[in-house]
């Protein structure tokens, strides 16, 4: 992407205003969040014009780690910038803006290709410097760590557990993730972050109750968006986009936060999850069965996709398990064993670098009738279930077709017809 393509990624102050003006006529009882199934139609009124089933596969992201199923407005304007950094947004288009008269919100029109608005309301210069590309990032830096007692270490792996910008890492930057993370304790009435400042640090909360709000240009006062109860996350699209912070955050009540300055956030979160998405594109593009895929869904397969690893001998499916997922194997050689009843395991297959296990039990909802083991050292990337369910419907008839190969090569091996449901 160009460089003046890319700034045209930020959301001013104003933008981010008539956003929550758009947000707040869906948010109808105006308690700051949107339900799940609303999400289809906050997208169409901002614009985006994305087809049900792929908002479908949004909310099913969303119903992971939202029990309430509900969604705030700083996790829709984070949507909506995620969206458009990734050019989905070529129809990005708006109500008029009140005072710019502009055809569309960041990027689309003439205007905003080159510049923001001479009367557009912005607070730091700095904020409209060109957003992080972790593809021009060379520089690694000093790794910062702060000492923690066993105490503090273990408050903080609980309250890491469950940010979902940590769970492209691997056991190694989770390490630095939890070395670089510093605590707060935070007063009630105290502003974590201001909106309009330029962001610092990326927070998890811990403890503690916290309130957001925004501030228009309409009111005298902020509005109460959203809030948070003794967990989540927060500051993130400052440090992304390098925009200004788009709400304050207040504590409510005495609060324990945990917080990672801007660089080690970039270095550790951005580049390597942009690492993990380009290094699992490419395993993929390797794969026949993914084909079929458009390049945006192999884009949103390598996302979903979560790294594991395992020692020489160690199982990684046993037979008889229900099906959680499947594996793409990024290295090594895994072997396939399966046991007749009465009988040793033979091995029926071996997997190497480039090809993919344990789909066919997901396609037949039946449990595993192989085991899977390490030779030497593997690293494979994970598919969940869901997400197998979701990414991978253009796949199937591949799948489905590779069944009957799989039954003759078993009655090769056991003399006799195998009604197999995984045997990879």
């Amino acid at each position: 992407m160009a460089l003046s393509d890319r700034k045209s990624l930020n959301l001013n102050q104003e933008q981010v205003e008539e956003l929550s003006e758009q947000f707040s006529t869906i948010d109808k009882d105006g308690n700051g969040y949107i339900d799940l199934s609303e999400l289809k139609s906050a997208l169409d009124l901002v614009g985006f014009k994305i087809p049900q089933w792929q908002v479908r596969q949004m909310i099913d992201q969303y119903d992971r780690s939202h029990k309430d199923g509900r969604l705030s407005f700083i996790e829709f304007q984070g949507l909506c910038v995620d969206l458009k950094s990734k050019d989905v947004a070529t129809t990005f288009k708006k109500v008029v803006s009140k005072r710019e008269n502009l055809e569309t919100l960041g990027g689309m029109s003439h205007a905003s290709s080159e510049a923001p608005p001479q009367n557009c309301t912005y607070r730091r210069k700095s904020v409209f410097a060109e957003a992080y590309n972790p593809e021009e990032d060379d520089d690694e830096g000093q790794k910062a760590v702060f000492p923690k007692s066993d105490e503090q270490r273990a408050r903080l792996s609980d309250a890491v557990q469950s940010i979902l910008l940590f769970r492209a890492l691997d056991p190694a930057q989770m390490q630095e993730v939890l070395d670089a993370m510093f605590e707060k304790k935070v007063s009630p009435g105290e502003n974590v972050i201001q909106q309009g400042d330029d962001g610092d640090n990326f927070y998890v909360i811990e403890s503690g109750q916290y309130s957001i709000y925004v501030k228009t240009d309409d009111s005298d006062e902020p509005k109460k968006v959203g809030s948070y109860e003794n967990q989540g996350s927060f500051g993130e699209l400052a440090l992304m986009y390098n925009m200004p912070r788009a709400a304050t955050i207040t504590a409510d009540s005495e609060g324990s936060l945990w917080a990672m300055d801007r660089q080690t956030f970039r270095r550790i979160v951005l580049k390597n999850a942009f690492k993990k998405r380009k290094m699992y594109e490419q395993l993929l593009e390797s794969v026949p069965m993914l084909k079929t895929l458009e390049s945006y869904e192999r884009m949103n397969l390598a996302d979903a996709l979560v790294p594991r690893t395992y020692k020489d001998g160690e199982l990684i499916i046993e037979q008889g398990d229900d099906a959680d997922g499947m594996y793409f194997v990024e290295e090594g050689t895994v072997r396939i064993m399966r046991g007749e009843q009465g009988q040793d395991e033979v091995q029926i297959n071996a997997i190497e670098k480039g090809g993919y296990l344990g789909e066919l039990a997901l396609i037949t909802k039946n449990p595993r009738a192989a085991s899977a083991y390490a030779v030497g050292d593997v690293r494979l990337a994970f598919l969940d279930r869901e997400a197998f369910e979701r990414l991978l419907g253009p796949c199937m008839d591949v799948m489905k077709r590779e069944m009957e190969n799989y039954e003759e090569e078993l009655q090769k091996i056991f003399g006799s017809s195998v009604n197999i449901s995984d045997v990879r």
